[in-house]
């Protein structure tokens, strides 16, 4: 059995963020580091500070569900959390030899779905949070993404290195942002010798010190509702709400939607869309909604 330093740093960084005094535990003396004690942790889960801190330093050991609920519970772990320490407890058999993945494919009916959601801007997110298929709504709110290198056609990649992505999502785009890094290391859990994982990190660490500094939080997301504003260059200002759909048989494919309340100034903004993106379309350019071949 191998060490598990992803679990270890997850349980560090989670004890960090920790606050002693909403748990009622005040000290004379300030604090050297911040978050909670080994030994406070430990007590709280129920478990010998001899076997967490083995578990912080990455020792060989599979933690039973009782444990992992009890540092779940400790820890104030929100669902996602709880996901992500189950995984990162337990990496998946047999993963050593799953680095090269066959190209993900989307169903030939998912690609009628976003073509029949015309004026709903959707696409199709994949492993890592690659884009996999885009509708023309889509592509006119966010970025055409065809015209993009095909290996930059990432989301999390686009949110935290393209300076279009900071514009558009201008008031909230360090919490956007940072939700797709999220999303991205649950994918890494779930997937730990994923290669085109691992360079994608380590492109993203080299190039941006906010993803370096999300990444060390360990901050862990997975894609649900929202509600965002956009500042887009043609429509101006636009409140969307985002809808995720998982696809039963295929966890690795979410669908991810933008929708605005039925009249609302947002609403009108996405039809003034829409009608702006055929105008913009070549004559003769195909179908509406394009898959983005990742090989």
């Amino acid at each position: 059995m191998e060490r598990n330093e992803g679990l270890g740093e997850f349980l560090r960084a989670r004890r960090a963020a920790m606050d002693p005094e909403e748990l009622g535990l005040r000290d004379v003396a300030p604090r050297r580091v911040p978050g909670l004690r080994r030994e406070e942790l430990a007590a709280l889960a129920g478990v010998s500070v001899d076997y967490y801190t083995r578990l912080e330093q990455g020792r060989p050991i599979s933690p039973s569900d009782s444990v992992l609920d009890a540092l779940a519970n400790a820890l104030r772990l929100d669902p996602a959390e709880r996901s992500y320490l189950n995984a990162v407890a337990r990496p998946r058999p047999g993963g050593r030899h799953r680095g090269h993945r066959a190209v993900q494919k989307v169903r030939p009916g998912v690609h009628a779905l976003l073509a029949r959601l015309e004026g709903t801007p959707a696409l199709v997110l994949g492993r890592r949070t690659d884009i996999l298929v885009t509708n023309r709504m889509a592509r006119a709110l966010l970025h055409d993404f065809d015209a993009m290198p095909v290996r930059n056609r990432n989301a999390a990649r686009w949110m935290v290195l393209d300076e279009a992505a900071r514009s558009l999502f201008a008031d909230g785009w360090e919490r956007v942002a940072s939700e797709f890094v999220g999303t991205l290391r649950m994918d890494a859990a779930r997937h730990p010798d994923d290669t085109r994982t691992a360079e994608l990190v380590g492109e993203l660490s080299m190039k941006s010190d906010p993803f370096r500094r999300w990444w060390a939080a360990q901050k862990v997301m997975q894609f649900s509702h929202h509600t965002k504003q956009l500042h887009h260059p043609v429509v101006g200002l636009l409140t969307l709400h985002t809808e995720t759909l998982a696809f039963p048989g295929d966890p690795d494919l979410t669908l991810l939607t933008f929708l605005a309340d039925p009249g609302s100034p947002s609403d009108e903004a996405l039809t003034l869309l829409s009608a702006w993106a055929t105008d913009q379309s070549s004559a003769g350019s195909g179908a509406s909604a394009r898959a983005l071949p990742l090989e």
